[in-house]
């Protein structure tokens, strides 16, 4: 027998009265008129009050196979929550309790509630009454197992009954669900109230972030016309250090070596690439590269980034209030951090009128700038800044434009998610400077296709180098950085794309 239907049948079991009140609540009203009156509180004043199946001549009412149950098993969750909140009281507003000891003592609260339900359960079923409850009292309902699972890397809400992850690089439909859209809409308001933001019918869709960094998108009715819809892209609790990325397969020794001399020879670095692709991940990484004793302002539209060096100042955008005032932009944050003395600046990402800022801050003595943009090779990544640079409402010729990107980035990463799910480094690109209109990129590392997939359809090939000497290797010597000469030593991949 399955836990609800145990539960519908314990219920039954301590209240004999049940079945006939539901009877007699089909008889007529003469029946009702003809009840004798029972003083309220008495022993048997429920059972008293109506008459059996037999003495109303009426059948008894059929009962749901799979409503009931389900009403059982949701009324104890409900009761359950209900009890806790009166046993907790202000120990839920305590700040001196930290999130981890909050949910030890509700948990042993909990304990004690369902024990005083009495109702016969296994000891997992136990176990998951109690985690189903805390998650939707403390967490975020049916997401906090798909958080806490380390595997899951994204989580996609589509409707309150369709829910999706990303496990090693694929989609899985899984089979969590939200109660209702109420329960949804609730969970989404706790997540952005946390943050600051708001989401209601006047403003239906919000970026926001979980307390670890994870990035949070959210859009309601009657924008989202199917039902809510709630995008979560997890952080991971500790953050990946260049040796994870290298056994992952994303880059490699020779590559990590010369991205750290690059990183601390400060040039100024674009990390380019697609929707879902780790640029946020291998902007950490190379930020993990940057000395102790540098100033580092970050700049983002949602606190995303984990850098570790502890001189960090972390700025991040405001969106606008209900009377649509109050709005900080990434553009007003990247002005200011030019009077904060910055050593390095990191901006999340640009994708407007801020990446002329950031350009002109390259261009004048803030050296060692990092930053991502969304775009699917290395030339696209020159002319998404070009186009970025016309949105800051400047009247400025392309020519210039591109003089500025020549002279301001020096090298642009690019990252993709291939179609076996993995994520690599596929180029590794040194911006020359100018010929003629153009501006010219030198590849210093591209990733080698033509070596084929296994039999499980992963890729074979790895980023390698194409034998050609960057020119800002004369930069490294000048500031005394080493770089071996093996870095360089590679081949011509074995075939193209």
């Amino acid at each position: 027998m399955k836990l609800s239907e145990r539960l519908n049948a314990a219920r039954q079991e301590t209240r004999p009265d049940a079945g006939a009140a539901q009877t007699g609540a089909g008889t007529g009203k003469a029946a009702a008129a003809n009840a004798e009156p029972v003083p309220v509180g008495t022993e048997d004043s429920a059972a008293a009050s109506v008459f059996t199946p037999a003495q109303s001549g009426q059948e008894e009412p059929r009962k749901s196979p799979v409503q009931q149950p389900v009403d059982a098993l949701a009324g104890l969750k409900q009761r359950a929550a209900t009890a806790l909140f009166e046993r907790m009281g202000a120990r839920f507003n305590d700040s001196t309790l930290t999130e981890n000891e909050l949910r030890s003592t509700a948990r042993d609260e909990l304990a004690q509630v369902i024990d005083a339900e009495r109702v016969p359960l296994s000891p997992d079923e136990r176990g998951r009454l109690i985690r189903d409850v805390a998650d939707d009292v403390l967490g975020y309902g049916p997401l906090q197992r798909l958080l806490d699972d380390v595997e899951v890397t994204e989580i996609m809400v589509n409707r309150m009954d369709q829910i999706y992850v990303e496990r090693k690089g694929k989609l899985v439909l899984t089979d969590s669900r939200f109660s209702s859209e109420a329960h949804l809409r609730k969970v989404i308001e706790r997540i952005v109230s946390k943050v600051g933001r708001r989401i209601d019918e006047s403003s239906p869709l919000v970026d926001a972030r979980l307390e670890d960094g994870s990035r949070v998108n959210a859009i309601i009715p009657p924008l989202a016309v199917g039902g809510s819809s709630l995008t979560i892209r997890k952080f991971s609790r500790t953050p990946l250090t260049v040796r994870n990325l290298i056994d992952f397969g994303t880059l490699t020794p020779a590559m990590a070596e010369l991205l750290n001399a690059c990183v601390k020879a400060k040039l100024n670095i674009i990390v380019s690439g697609g929707t879902g692709t780790g640029k946020t991940t291998l902007l950490n990484v190379l930020s993990s590269f940057l000395p102790d004793t540098d100033r580092i302002v970050t700049i983002e539209d949602a606190v995303e980034l984990q850098i570790q060096q502890e001189h960090v100042v972390r700025l991040e955008s405001r969106p606008p209030n209900t009377e649509g005032k109050g709005e900080v932009t990434i553009r007003e944050l990247l002005r200011n951090s030019l009077r904060m003395r910055p050593d390095r600046i990191v901006v999340g990402e640009v994708r407007g009128g801020e990446s002329l800022d950031m350009l002109q801050a390259m261009n004048t003595g803030h050296d060692g700038s990092l930053s991502t943009v969304h775009s699917n090779s290395p030339r696209d990544a020159v002319a998404r800044l070009e186009t970025l640079v016309l949105m800051a409402g400047m009247d400025l010729p392309l020519r210039a434009i591109r003089e500025q990107i020549a002279s301001a980035v020096h090298l642009i990463i690019q990252i993709s998610r291939l179609r076996d799910g993995t994520r690599r480094i596929t180029h590794v690109t040194e911006v020359q400077g100018m010929e003629g209109d153009i501006v010219t990129l030198q590849d210093a590392f591209v990733f080698d296709y033509a070596a084929g997939v296994d039999e499980h359809g992963r890729f074979r090939g790895t980023p390698v180098p194409t034998g050609i000497r960057p020119r800002f290797i004369d930069r490294f010597e000048d500031m005394g950085i080493h770089v071996s000469a093996s870095v360089f030593a590679g081949r011509e991949p074995t075939g193209g794309r």
